[in-house]
């Protein structure tokens, strides 16, 4: 693996896990009855481990919305051609897109970078330009990027997130655009978590019968051709994954390293981080899954990890539209936890004793 991703990996700690008893203590505290909000409790338990701050701080909020094409689109596996990828991220440069909505609605800030997409697009206001290559090689022949591209396209998302990190966000949240995605990503979760094809295997953009059969047959090829190189987590992100996911994968690496939690989106932003988890656990600390995808396959992927998204609302967009709708969730849950008074402050009196 690359020095400089090993050295990223070494940076990444796990929660400081000895603020529980103080952070529960405080929640316990609330005017409420102990455990009465539910979820938003263990949200805001779960960020002030990962921060490491008993008082915790959500101001600043970011989506990077990583693009990239895929080579293994000439197979036909998506219901929309290749050229809608620089199409939808020029819409998202001019404000029109459902993540620009929805980043205004929570407040969040929005980057979108091209990581590998099939086309030159000028200097633009919100614009990152990061491009490995134009476009993923056709991983149902070879493998989708080599070594040296993987490495690049992770260690550019990581940057990003520290970079962040560094310029005061809070709260960062995954985010992609890329025709034909949803077939590396499944490739990705069949492989690294050990599941069927057929298991997971969704209709994407919405394709018939014949396309998903098609598809099927076309990931369990690419698993198959890149057999010798999927023996590790990097090996098989190299071999079957995308630019774009790489990028998600250590933008997601760069967050913990600087215990920044990450809101991680849908179907593909899942993949990424499914791929951050196997090189380093310890990054599971700082990740909230935003929502279930309806995107045949997520939930199984999530019942795997063990992880329970916030939000269960039929998504299958992408473009980190779940990640925001999560996050003023997450920033719901800290502000009970910094705001809402305590029994012991405002002389409330607690439930009685049996």
């Amino acid at each position: 693996m690359h020095e400089q991703v090993q050295q990223l990996l070494s940076r990444i700690q796990p929660a400081d896990r000895s603020l529980t008893a103080a952070a529960q203590a405080h929640l316990d505290d609330l005017t409420k009855p102990q455990g009465s909000l539910g979820r938003l409790e263990e949200i805001a338990l779960h960020y002030v481990l990962a921060t490491g701050l008993q008082k915790p701080v959500l101001s600043k909020k970011k989506i990077c919305c990583f693009a990239a094409d895929h080579g293994v689109a000439a197979e036909g596996v998506s219901a929309f051609p290749a050229e809608v990828t620089p199409q939808m991220v020029y819409n998202m440069l001019n404000g029109g897109a459902a993540i620009n909505v929805l980043t205004r609605h929570v407040g969040a800030d929005l980057d979108v970078v091209d990581m590998g997409v099939n086309h030159d697009f000028p200097d633009m206001p919100g614009l990152i330009k990061r491009k490995v290559r134009a476009g993923s090689r056709n991983m149902a022949v070879e493998a989708a990027m080599s070594d040296a591209e993987t490495a690049q396209a992770l260690l550019a998302g990581a940057e990003l997130a520290v970079e962040a990190a560094q310029a005061g966000y809070h709260l960062l949240g995954t985010g992609e655009m890329g025709i034909a995605n949803t077939t590396p990503a499944t490739a990705l979760y069949s492989v690294l978590l050990d599941v069927s094809v057929e298991s997971i295997t969704g209709r994407g953009t919405g394709i018939d019968d014949a396309r998903f059969r098609h598809k099927i047959e076309v990931i369990k090829r690419s698993i198959a051709v890149n057999a010798e190189s999927c023996i590790t987590p990097f090996g098989t992100l190299a071999s079957l994954g995308g630019y774009e996911i790489a990028a998600i994968t250590g933008f997601i690496l760069g967050a913990a390293s600087c215990r920044v939690p990450v809101v991680v989106d849908g179907f593909i932003s899942s993949a990424g981080a499914v791929a951050a988890l196997k090189l380093c656990p310890a990054v599971d600390d700082y990740l909230f899954f935003s929502h279930l995808s309806n995107e045949q396959g997520h939930r199984t992927v999530m019942q795997k990890l063990g992880a329970r998204p916030i939000l269960d609302l039929d998504l299958r967009l992408g473009e980190g539209t779940g990640a925001a709708l999560a996050m003023q969730l997450i920033e719901g849950a800290i502000k009970i936890y910094n705001e809402m008074a305590t029994f012991s402050a405002a002389q409330v009196s607690e439930k009685s004793a049996e």
